[in-house]
This record gives structure tokens, C-alpha cells and sequence, in this order.
């Protein structure tokens, strides 16, 4: 983005971000295994459309990728019951042996337990392994699952107004893939939310809501192309756009905790800066 029209954002995010960010406090937030059927969302007329169409088969065979999430602290000598959740939020799996990426402020710490629902409906234990509180991004491993990866894009350029889609799960609602489009690889300033934020953004016309921190976006072939995090409003009332970290961020966070592939280790080396520059913001 650039001009007039992007520096008017910039005094606008705060308050959204810190509400998406809340997802997190003193209720008892519980995880169930169910049936994964998920809604589709359109919040883009232009996504309905064109060669790229989104389809619910392409939803489908990415769904086994995404998770939703539950954090706890963990336990210290003998207790009773499970321990209230301190976070909620969504995340997916960046390798087979149950590697889960999703947004820091849904990890919280190092250390902190997770219990996530994947897609065979079941609950399954596992920890967070590694958090950066900027960027926003924590991984958290789940041992004894088989998983199902995304398969990241080769390259983190997309176009204004490329379809792209999220799956994420809101707060008190179901498994929701949401069907919007890319309005700016650059939000072009630091975003702050107590402990965590970001440096730059992705710009998305969707409307997320709270619980999808941390889920995966998509582009229309089914490829990762980054996280959603944030989503933005201005006295109170929605813009129904969201901010996402792109890939080379998370490839760098992820590439250096030690264990990473050949995609992942090309996509670190890269930066959005390098895309295409765009003349002229589409928000509205």
C-alpha cells in the first residue's frame, strides 16, 4: 500500500489487535472432538469469480492441516482435573511428526501445554516448544500424532486482489474457512500488542473473527502462504480486513530452531520486499 489512504490506517489497528489478542483469560476454555465440517465464508465478491475460483474440494484436501487449540499452564505436583486453558486459537502442521506453527500470543511461553483437536476428531496432548514474541509466531509439537504438512508456496508474492482463503475456528462457532483476497503485501508499519507484534503484515480483506489467531492462509491452489493474526477495526466498527505474517518470517522463525526442509530453508532466505510494488492501495 501507499499513500494518504495507507498512513490513516496506521492509527486505527491497536484496539482490534488487542481484542484478537484477548482470546486469552481467567475462563475455563475447553477443546471437544468433533466432526470436521466446515463453513464456507465469502468476504470478497471477487473470489466467487475469475480463473482462481475457491472451491470446497480445495478446502477439503487442505483441511487435514489445520488444528484448533487450547493452552494451559502446566501442572506442578499432583493435581485434580485439567488445568483452566490461559489461551484458544488455531494453528496447522508444518511437518508429518506433529509440528504445530500458530500465532505467539496463542502459545503464550515456552513450556505451556497444548491440547489440539485435529482432524480425526480426537484430542491430542502435546507442548509449546518455541515462541518469538516478534514476529508473532510459536511452535508447539504434538508427538504421537502422524500429520498431514502444508505445503508452502514457492514464492511469498502475491498479487492485489489474488483469492486467498483461512481456516480457523471463532470463538463459541465452528470450523470456518473464510473466502477473501490479498489487499497489500505491506502494511508498512510495526504493530504492537503487549509482549507481541510484527514488523510488517500482510493485508487481507476477511473478516476474522476471535479464535482464528494463528490459522493458516491459502492461496487458491492450497498452498500456505501465511498466518493470520490480527484483524482491524476503527471506532469499534470492523473494516473486515485482517493482517497475516508472511511466509519468509515464518520460515525464518521455524528454519531456526534447527529442523526445517528445502522449501522452507529457500523461503527463509527470501523477503517480501522484493515483490512487485503496488501503486495503489484496493482498501475501500
Amino acid at each position: 500500500m501507499a499513500g494518504k489512504r495507507t498512513k490513516t490506517w496506521l492509527i486505527w489497528p491497536l484496539a482490534s489487535l488487542l481484542a484478537l489478542a484477548g482470546c486469552a483469560g481467567s475462563r475455563n476454555l475447553e477443546l471437544e472432538g468433533d466432526s470436521r465440517d466446515i463453513a464456507m465464508v465469502v468476504d470478497a465478491a471477487s473470489a466467487e469469480s475469475g480463473p482462481e475460483t475457491i472451491t470446497g474440494a480445495q478446502i477439503h484436501r487442505v483441511s487435514p492441516s489445520f488444528v484448533t487449540l487450547v493452552i494451559r499452564k502446566p501442572r506442578k505436583g499432583p493435581t485434580f482435573g485439567a488445568a483452566k486453558g490461559v489461551a484458544s486459537g488455531s494453528g496447522f502442521f508444518i511437518s508429518r511428526e506433529g509440528v504445530v506453527m500458530t500465532a505467539g500470543h496463542v502459545a503464550v511461553a515456552t513450556g505451556m501445554r497444548a491440547a489440539a483437536v485435529a482432524s480425526d476428531g480426537r484430542v491430542h496432548d502435546g507442548s509449546v516448544t518455541a515462541v518469538s514474541q516478534v514476529p508473532d509466531v510459536a511452535l508447539i509439537s504434538l508427538p504421537r500424532l502422524r500429520a498431514q504438512p502444508v505445503i508452502p508456496a514457492a514464492s511469498p508474492c502475491l498479487k492485489r486482489g489474488e483469492p486467498v482463503f483461512s481456516l480457523g475456528r471463532p470463538r463459541n462457532s465452528g470450523y470456518t474457512a473464510r473466502i477473501g483476497e490479498v489487499v497489500s503485501m505491506h502494511f508498512g508499519q510495526r504493530v504492537r500488542y503487549g509482549r507481541f507484534g510484527y514488523d510488517d503484515a500482510m493485508v487481507l480483506r476477511l473478516n476474522i473473527k476471535r479464535g482464528e489467531s494463528g490459522g493458516p492462509l491459502f492461496n487458491a491452489r492450497g498452498e500456505l502462504v501465511g498466518m493470520i493474526v490480527s484483524t482491524l477495526s476503527r471506532g469499534g466498527r470492523s473494516l473486515h480486513l485482517a493482517h497475516a505474517i508472511a511466509l519468509p518470517d515464518l520460515a525464518r522463525f521455524y528454519c531456526a530452531q534447527g529442523n526445517c526442509s528445502g522449501r522452507w530453508r529457500q523461503l527463509a532466505s527470501m523477503s517480501t520486499r522484493n515483490c512487485p510494488v503496488e501503486r495503489r492501495s484496493a482498501a475501500r
